[in-house]
């Protein structure tokens, strides 16, 4: 029995750890990409993007979330879960530009997710909080 624990629990450790904790998952190809992601704002640029972006953000109760996005080329939508649900946001198509606000948030951690549909070209997506009051 110690035997099957010594060899099991290591190995499920290694999984829980590979996984990771978050609910979504970043996965692109990229060329000129700048990203930051903080509690309270996140931004991409790129030259080239093609794949899924995520940010987490905070935000406290009745929180707002300033969001815009635009693209020279391609198509992308953004989506966002502050509860469990992932919905559409914004989408960007060709050569344009499109802005949301998220309001009235229930407090804790808002994702921003960034999925393309094939390569986009020369896009600028930035995620500001806004303090509740």
């Amino acid at each position: 029995m110690r035997k099957i624990l010594k060899i099991a629990l290591p190995a499920v450790l290694l999984v829980l750890c590979l996984a990771g904790c978050g609910r979504y998952v970043s996965h692109y190809r990229a060329t000129g990409f700048v990203h930051s992601n903080t509690s309270g704002s996140a931004y991409m640029t790129f030259s080239s993007f093609d794949g899924t972006m995520v940010f987490t953000l905070k935000s406290g109760e009745g929180g707002r979330i300033q969001c815009r996005g635009a693209l020279g080329s391609g198509s992308t939508v953004v989506y966002y879960d502050a509860d469990g649900t992932k919905k559409a946001l914004f989408a960007v198509q060709g050569d344009g530009s499109e802005e949301a606000d998220l309001g009235s948030l229930p407090g804790g951690k808002v994702y921003i997710i960034v999925e393309t549909d094939g390569t986009c070209l020369d896009g600028d997506f930035r995620f500001a909080v806004e303090k509740p009051g």
